[in-house]
């Protein structure tokens, strides 16, 4: 099937979106995801087309009657490049590129290329390199088919242009192996403030969530801080971390903790980014809590958390206590507006604490700061967190 869409920005480059349903859950049928992608990398979708299959055809993914199918409708709408929304293999993407006539990308470099536009930090950048290397390093043959006129000389074994190849491999080999090193250094020199802070028993709150849920927004309603927020997927990319106060203890004593905004998560998230954020989720992994942030107004927020809960566990993170905090409150249809906004929802069999909160209104703040505090100080209890983070509000 496929439908025309409506053009955006007149001067980004039109594309066509393709999505293929293997019969697994939660098919984007709409490709309402990669569509904001591309408009989030400054493309504009001029064409979406999805189609079945049980497999991937192994050389061009949809086969050729569906590709002709993509050829056609990319000449109607004027487009001048094709977006997939699953990964393709390097034969796939050289063989569609040939067949269509066009440049073909997928999910995986779409992603990779608006980490490389929001990347700000050092140590953004230098992750974002690390990805982009590690992922052109297997599409070498698609990247320098040129050299498929070159031919070996004399008493020299292999295919044309295969000297040269070589060493482009090892050209990036190398920039892969410094890169590395740079992000080892900067990973040190995060864990050494990490240290300071524990000397100084600072409680640890990490926020992270679905892209586009609200986060950095929340943040900046906390912590009074000005970190780029945008209704957009990945507005924010680098780890920002504030104090933030909670009024005072029965002695009087100031309270406050360690907050941290984080990259937010995204279905099929490239294994090559989360290895390469490993630093910056690393904030994450070294929490004392996670405010789990969820777009209360998006339908499918329950796959949202379920891709949040799968990252956490890659990253070593999942069985940290965490905070559910539902925000966009004020976009939720009227009707469909909890009664309370305090209750407790599951995942994975563990009812967890939930809020519901709008980030941008107000809604809701004062009570999750007064559960914050609430958190921090059974921390200093021994078995009082455990309790207060399992009990009914």
């Amino acid at each position: 099937m496929s439908s025309p869409t409506t053009p955006s920005t007149p001067a980004a480059t039109p594309v066509v979106l393709v999505g293929v349903d293997f019969g697994l859950p939660h098919f984007d049928v709409e490709l309402s995801e990669l569509g904001l992608l591309a408009d989030t990398a400054g493309m504009r979708p001029v064409a979406r087309i999805t189609c079945k299959r049980r497999a991937p055809d192994a050389a061009l993914f949809v086969g050729s009657g569906k590709a002709d199918e993509i050829r056609e409708l990319a000449r109607i709408h004027g487009a001048q490049e094709v977006l997939f929304d699953q990964a393709l293999s390097p034969a796939q993407q050289r063989n569609l590129e040939r067949h269509l006539q066009m440049p073909v990308n997928d999910r995986t470099l779409l992603i990779l290329e608006i980490f490389a536009q929001r990347a700000r930090s050092h140590e953004g950048k230098l992750q974002v390199e690390l990805a982009r290397l590690q992922y052109v390093s297997t599409r070498l043959v698609r990247r320098w088919s040129h050299l498929e006129r070159q031919t070996g000389g004399a008493g020299v074994r292999g295919g044309p242009g295969e000297k040269q190849i070589e060493l482009d491999r090892r050209m990036i080999s190398e920039a892969i192996k410094r890169t590395r090193e740079r992000l080892d250094k900067v990973r040190r020199q995060r864990a050494t403030q990490r240290r300071q802070r524990e000397r100084r028993e600072t409680f640890n709150i990490s926020i992270v969530g679905y892209t586009n849920a609200g986060k950095s927004t929340l943040f900046n309603a906390l912590v009074k801080a000005r970190t780029y927020a945008a209704n957009q997927l990945f507005a924010t990319l680098d780890t920002t971390t504030r104090q933030l106060y909670l009024g005072q203890d029965a002695e009087g004593r100031a309270r406050s903790v360690s907050l941290s905004d984080t990259v937010g998560f995204i279905r099929d998230l490239p294994h090559g980014l989360i290895d390469a954020f490993q630093a910056t989720l690393q904030e994450a992994v070294d929490a004392d809590l996670l405010l789990h942030v969820v777009d209360a107004s998006n339908p499918e927020f329950p796959e949202q958390i379920a891709e949040v809960q799968r990252v956490l566990g890659e990253i070593g993170a999942d069985a940290i206590p965490q905070i559910l905090v539902f925000n966009k409150f004020d976009a939720v249809a009227p009707a469909q507006r909890p009664v309370q906004l305090e209750d407790s929802y599951e995942i994975d069999g563990v009812q967890v604490r939930r809020l519901f909160v709008s980030a941008q209104a107000g809604t809701g703040l004062a009570v999750l700061r007064e559960r914050l505090a609430a958190e921090a100080a059974a921390a200093m209890t021994p078995g009082a967190a455990a309790e207060l983070q399992g009990a009914e509000p």
